[in-house]
């Protein structure tokens, strides 16, 4: 089957031909024909099957052949809003929305946090068919009566299992409640939770389903494999493989931010090119690590959960879990970067005694033992007992993330190096001595304690196979019993649509 058999118009067929491909995926193959018929779609498949073209080929074609609405200033109004987690994705989907419509006189803008509202705005008053966004900047948008959603036609969630993962279903539901009753709904999702379903019901009207994978499942294409290691060899380790097999553009994940940070330094003064990329980094770094890992000009790029939702490189050869994830459904979307579009990939994971748990968990879920290989020099010690791991994001990364679960404190007799119980604001521990405040001090830090509940941790196209994916490192499992907090997810400070200070929160949504 080719695309020209997919009722595509003839446009859109030759872009997607410069791009270089001729034949569909199978997401493409039943979600094109299904989107082109005007129903609600919830369509699920494995990360790199190719769900970014398969909505918005269709999404293109139909808003072509419609006649445009206009506004009541008599600029286009806005007819498809496509809704993702982050940053990265947002920016990657609306590539694909400039290529793909490249021959077509329809205009898009994505909008996201990180980066300055008045060229957002300053776009949406020049009038835009498509936009995609971050839900917490396009709730900025909202609030500030900068866009006008009364004329949208199509509504797409994409990956809307991060987003719930994420906690973004308040954010969700308050978008909903401004949009027009009628419009074509589509659901895309790379797994399909029972929390997705339950989300379906409530969106979708009748919709056609598509399931091309099973939940939670591996790609076959995707050679997996464990290397036991101490927790304070993992790096060595990881050197080690890079430098004995000339790894180039490896993508290693840690469980934190902080340790995202100083791996990257360690694999630097190691002579391995590496940068770290998490919400706590500017858009501009974000960015530029990008760039310079998808060129090859960047060996090594470390990554958190939440920032790597997106990351689209073709025949990405080497996927390295420096810690497991704490959810095991992450395990699968962190290997989903690898192995697109049917060509191989590599997957491995450094497992100290800590981590044990967490592996059984995986293998539990995807079904299968992960093999494993002991590499010389590098053997566990056996009489090695386990720490708790790391829940949340502070500290942590280099040694396999020791330090306290949360709630927990800290070991009897000593803190062994973890962080304070923190003290509640205003309070003096019960031996300091009253000191007088100089004039002009500053408030301290936050010294570690958790932020101010409603801040998310923050933390394509060239492909129509690969579209962005993989949650959290130990994400905090926000207030309430939406289906969104079931998988847990602290709201990142870089997506939350409240907060103040853009420059201090990171700013909103985006």
């Amino acid at each position: 089957m080719s695309f020209d058999s997919l009722g595509l118009s003839e446009p859109l067929v030759r872009a997607v031909h410069e791009l270089g491909y001729t034949t569909p995926t199978p997401i493409q193959t039943q979600a094109i024909p299904a989107v082109l018929n005007g129903g609600d779609l919830l369509a699920g498949a494995q990360t790199g099957t190719g769900k970014t073209a398969g909505f918005t080929l269709p999404i293109l074609q139909r808003l072509n052949s419609m006649p445009a609405n206009t506004s009541a200033s008599g600029k286009r109004a806005v007819r498809a809003l496509i809704l993702t987690p982050t940053r990265e994705l947002a920016a990657q989907v609306e590539e694909s929305v400039r290529a793909y419509g490249k021959y077509l006189k329809l205009k898009s803008t994505v909008m996201f946090g990180g980066v300055g509202i008045n060229p957002q705005i300053g776009a949406l008053r020049s009038g835009v068919d498509i936009v995609v966004a971050t839900p917490g900047r396009l709730l900025d948008h909202m609030q500030q009566k900068t866009i006008d959603l009364s004329h949208l036609e199509i509504l797409v969630l994409d990956e809307a299992d991060r987003m719930l993962d994420m906690g973004f279903i308040h954010d969700i539901k308050r978008v909903l409640a401004k949009l027009p009753p009628k419009r074509q709904n589509l659901l895309f999702s790379a797994t399909f939770s029972d929390e997705i379903k339950t989300l379906a019901d409530n969106l979708l009207d009748s919709p056609a389903l598509i399931e091309v994978a099973r939940r939670n499942t591996t790609a076959e294409t995707v050679a997996q494999k464990i290397h036991p290691v101490d927790r304070d060899k993992k790096r060595e380790l990881l050197t080690h493989l890079i430098k004995q097999h000339n790894w180039f553009q490896v993508l290693v994940f840690t469980r934190t931010k902080h340790g995202a940070n100083r791996l990257a330094e360690q694999l630097t003064k190691d002579g391995i090119s590496a940068l770290a990329i998490h919400g706590n980094k500017s858009q501009s770094a974000r960015t530029r690590a990008l760039a310079e890992f998808k060129d090859g000009t960047l060996q090594v790029l470390v990554a958190t959960d939440i920032a790597a939702r997106g990351i689209d490189i073709d025949q990405l050869p080497h996927v390295v879990n420096f810690d497991l994830p704490n959810v095991p459904e992450d395990y699968v979307h962190r290997i989903g970067r690898t192995g697109r579009a049917g060509a191989t990939g590599e997957a491995v994971s450094l497992v100290c005694v800590d981590e044990l748990q967490l592996l059984k968990d995986i293998e539990k879920l995807i079904k299968r033992p992960v093999p494993q290989e002991v590499i010389a020099g590098f053997e566990p010690d056996p009489t090695a007992k386990p720490e708790p791991i790391l829940r949340r994001g502070q500290g942590g990364g280099g040694g396999g993330g020791r330090s306290p679960r949360q709630g927990q404190g800290a070991p009897k007799g000593g803190n062994g190096g973890a962080a304070k119980p923190a003290q509640r604001s205003g309070q003096r521990p019960a031996n300091a001595q009253q000191q007088p405040k100089p004039q002009g001090a500053k408030p301290a830090g936050n010294g570690g304690q958790p932020r101010r509940d409603g801040q998310r941790q923050d933390d394509r196209p060239r492909a129509i196979a690969h579209e962005g994916s993989a949650a959290q490192h130990a994400p905090r499992k926000p207030q309430g019993g939406s289906p969104g907090a079931l998988l847990g997810g602290a709201k990142s400070r870089n997506d939350s649509p409240r907060g103040g200070n853009p420059a201090r929160s990171g700013q909103r949504g985006r």
